[in-house]
């Protein structure tokens, strides 16, 4: 089997040449994914074009099954062009989540989300009250070595002026002793 490699190099340069500012890969005949999908032309200034690139159909399918294409271009056209790309990614996420739990959609990710946080709040509480406390057992016990440490500096203390005067006595006493017997 012969492999023909200009048809090679033609498919791999094609996109290489034709990247979008934005790092995305355009091509430029190529309907976007919302075109695609609908299966209409993908005209230059398509509201679509921008936000469902033509490698990404997954992304416009879910937003179409959840919210309608109509609705969508609505909401695009009513938001000035730098809000759409947030609006996208928001109505992805959303749609995303809904067809994961049609019930709960989002709110159920938001609600498991607020008791994660509250429950490590919790700890962190708790965590704290731990810390606190032992600090304070650390604290006392420092607190009890000093004091030992003083009691001991002063019994030292006063062993070294009271010892050395009852020997001085006790020298005197054994001089006096001896100096009696002879």
């Amino acid at each position: 089997m012969r492999v023909d490699l200009s048809d090679m190099e033609s498919a791999v340069l094609k996109p290489i040449s034709s990247m979008a500012a934005g790092g995305q890969a355009v091509l430029a005949n190529t309907p976007c994914a919302g075109c695609k999908f609908l299966r209409r032309k993908c005209q230059q200034d398509c509201i679509f074009k921008p936000y469902f690139p033509p490698d990404q159909p997954q992304k416009f399918v879910n937003v179409h099954r959840v919210f309608g294409a109509s609705n969508v271009s609505k909401i695009l056209n009513e938001l000035s062009p730098f809000e759409r790309e947030a609006a996208v990614n928001s109505l992805f996420f959303e749609a995303e989540m809904r067809l994961r739990d049609p019930v709960k959609g989002c709110v159920g990710v938001i609600s498991f989300l607020q008791r994660k946080l509250r429950q490590l709040q919790i700890d962190l509480f708790t965590a704290q009250s731990e810390l606190v406390k032992y600090q304070s057992q650390l604290q006392q016990k420092q607190q009890q070595h000093q004091k030992m440490m003083m009691m001991r500096g002063y019994a030292a203390e006063m062993v070294g002026s009271f010892g050395r005067p009852s020997l001085a006595v006790g020298d005197d006493h054994q001089h006096n002793t001896l100096g009696a017997i002879s």
